[in-house]
């Protein structure tokens, strides 16, 4: 009987939900169960689930939908009807999960009683594809080692996720690293092993797509700020000032006194090519080519602006006391009545 059981989420995933299940069904223990969680899919994943044999949980929808409730939603039904699970493997429905890499974060939780939370590299399916695909696979390479955090993709120990109460249902994004700090904070750790996880699909193929996204990481930025930035945490403090000095303070300042200084505050914008200099020489330290760290560094220095606009975007909502909507960066496939 095996031990782990897997739960992954998806909303209108397609072809990237069948290659999810297939990796599941190929690549995970034999025996394990399976939960897909959708959230209002129009597309036909919900049936091409449920062909596939897997169990399949589908949100309500009059409750606003974020992907922690989604993950909790199938968390609870898996432990519910599998008490004899020992592990989850949580995997978003746009991955697959990569052979060998259940055996090795098995055998890294086994070896560490304290440990919660085992992931691995997480790498863009086509990274090649797109320059946005291309900065999705270096933002999944993390250090190896104990980490403060993680992503979507992970083993979790069960007995770990039950003792904080799994995810916080209400945030639309950074859900992860935020359950993972309340999990450091009973004394779990976290750990990146060197081990390749899974292949994300990202499919971003259009600058708007990575403008969309790159609010949503405001947002996170705002919320995670807001929530732990006080110490010992002083979580996105650093990422927090970043993104309203240059996406915010700096462009205002230079464009407000441009009249009356004559133009010469449009000097302080030759902080821009500074600040891209100090991140591509931070990404060769970090072995990436020197034209992926170009790519990093110039994509980076200009995400600052809607980062800034994520952070007031996240400020106004809360100061208008509105519920959070989900930040989607995805097209919506249009509903094929005989799919």
């Amino acid at each position: 009987m095996s031990q782990v059981g897997i739960v992954t989420i998806g909303r209108n995933e397609g072809e990237r939900l069948i290659r999810c299940l297939q990796s599941l069904q190929t690549h995970g223990p034999a025996g394990s169960p399976i939960v897909y969680v959708d959230s209002g899919s129009i597309d036909s994943s919900v049936v091409q689930a449920q062909e596939m044999g897997v169990h399949v949980v589908e949100l309500d929808m009059s409750v606003p939908f974020t992907m922690a409730r989604g993950r909790n939603a199938g968390f609870q039904y898996l432990t519910e009807r599998f008490p004899e699970l020992t592990y989850v493997q949580f995997i978003d429905g746009d991955c697959e999960l990569l052979p060998d890499w259940m055996d090795k974060a098995i055998a890294a939780l086994e070896q560490s009683a304290d440990l919660a939370i085992a992931c691995g590299r997480r790498r863009e399916r086509c990274p090649e594809a797109s320059p946005y695909n291309r900065l999705a696979d270096m933002e999944w390479n993390t250090p190896v080692g104990e980490a403060k955090a993680c992503g979507g993709d992970m083993l979790a120990r069960i007995e770990a996720i039950k003792a904080v109460g799994g995810y916080n249902p209400k945030m639309i994004c950074g859900e992860e690293p935020e359950m993972c700090i309340r999990l450091r904070q009973r004394g779990w750790k976290i750990e990146r092993i060197d081990a390749d996880m899974t292949l994300h699909d990202a499919a971003m193929t259009r600058f708007g797509q990575w403008w969309k996204r790159s609010i949503r990481g405001g947002w996170a930025v705002a919320e995670g700020k807001a929530m732990y930035g006080e110490p010992p945490e002083s979580y996105m403090v650093k990422e927090n000032k970043s993104g309203w000095l240059w996406g915010m303070v700096i462009p205002a300042l230079a464009l407000a006194l441009g009249w009356p200084t004559c133009g010469l505050s449009l000097l302080l914008l030759l902080g821009y090519p500074i600040l891209a200099w100090r991140i591509y020489k931070y990404r060769q330290g970090q072995g990436d080519l020197p034209g992926h760290a170009w790519l990093y560094a110039f994509f980076c220095t200009i995400s600052k602006l809607p980062q800034a606009l994520g952070q007031g975007r996240y400020w106004l909502n809360r100061w208008r006391n509105t519920p959070a909507t989900l930040i989607e960066y995805k097209p919506v496939p249009i509903a094929n009545p005989e799919s």
